[in-house]
């Protein structure tokens, strides 16, 4: 009798006990709230991204594409098709031309002068120097100027007659380049660069210093153990380990060179007589000054895919192993 009475306590005790506990769902129904839960999270974050990216990216893309099929003067409605011939245009157009020649200009100028440039005083002040720190912030501070007040500071220094330039053009017995600095078509350009490397090798010095940081110092040690001299420790050791940086160096260059627009926009204009546009200057010359509008659209979308191509072609064959996580730029896989 006994037994019977306990066996029939801790069923009733047992019962209440599953009463009590909450009802758990089964572990199917569990991983799927996870994963529905995860889901929200990315969206709650991802959507507000993906709606300003269509707003703000896609969405111009397409109207300047869509536009570029026309002649519009950007008032009234778009009811003059013209199909290609915004695009076939540009190609017959020797101030078009002209701006990609200059833009290849830049290019080649920024990769041969300014980026070197950049390399040898990050190495200058990777070394054990005394007040290298107020250094580095000299190099990089112009930087941080944008390119208005850089373009009005220089419009000043370049100014005909009294500006800082023509008076050291005097001392140095270089009378003929004075008032000619942004004035004349063969001088324009060399002087615009001169402003851009100012302005901008600071970033790639601070560029070229974080990667000559990270590269280990054991290595070159080592190197020197093993005899080499400074120059065979920086040519055979140096050079191929900072190859990622200066490949991103290079890339943002190019970009920067084929979107130029703010400093020669504020400086020149693009003149005089087109010698300083770029395809940026034509693009807003046509589209808020002649009232092209379609026109204007067709440069826009031929200098999105130049940029996009070569974005592409770059990432495809030359950071590949960069984005693969190869250090060395030497030597097939």
């Amino acid at each position: 009798m006994p037994s019977s009475v306990s066996a029939l306590t801790k069923e009733r005790t047992k019962e209440r006990t599953e009463e009590a506990a909450p009802a758990r769902l089964p572990l199917r129904a569990r991983s799927g709230t996870r994963r529905w839960a995860a889901w929200a999270s990315v969206a709650w974050f991802l959507v507000p991204a993906l709606v300003l990216f269509l707003v703000f990216v896609l969405a111009p893309i397409v109207v300047a594409v869509w536009t570029g099929f026309f002649k519009w003067g950007g008032i009234g409605p778009m009811d003059e098709f013209v199909g290609f011939g915004n695009y076939t245009r540009l190609f017959y157009d020797q101030v078009f031309l002209g701006d990609l020649g200059r833009g290849l200009y830049l290019i080649i100028l920024s990769i041969t002068v300014q980026l070197p440039f950049a390399l040898f005083t990050a190495v200058l002040l990777n070394q054990k120097l005394r007040g290298r720190a107020v250094y580095r912030m000299l190099f990089f501070a112009p930087y941080i100027l944008s390119e208005v007040v850089t373009a009005v500071l220089f419009t000043m220094i370049f100014l005909p007659g009294a500006g800082m330039a023509d008076h050291l053009a005097g001392l140095l017995g270089l009378e003929g380049l004075q008032g000619k600095w942004l004035a004349d078509p063969s001088t324009v350009v060399p002087t615009l660069f001169v402003v851009m490397i100012w302005k901008y090798f600071g970033f790639h010095m601070m560029l070229f210093l974080a990667g000559l940081q990270s590269i280990p110092s054991e290595i070159l040690e080592a190197a020197a153990i093993d005899g080499a001299d400074a120059w065979q420790r920086f040519r055979h050791v140096t050079l191929p380990l900072l190859g990622p940086t200066i490949r991103i160096s290079v890339f943002l260059s190019i970009i920067g060179s084929i979107q130029l627009f703010d400093l020669v926009w504020v400086m020149t204009a693009g003149g005089p007589n087109h010698s300083s546009e770029t395809m940026a200057i034509a693009m807003f010359q046509f589209g808020f000054k002649r009232y092209q509008v379609g026109y204007a659209s067709a440069i826009s979308v031929v200098l999105f895919m130049i940029s996009l191509v070569f974005s592409l072609f770059y990432q495809r064959y030359v950071l590949r192993r960069d984005l693969s996580g190869a250090v060395t730029s030497g030597g097939d896989r």
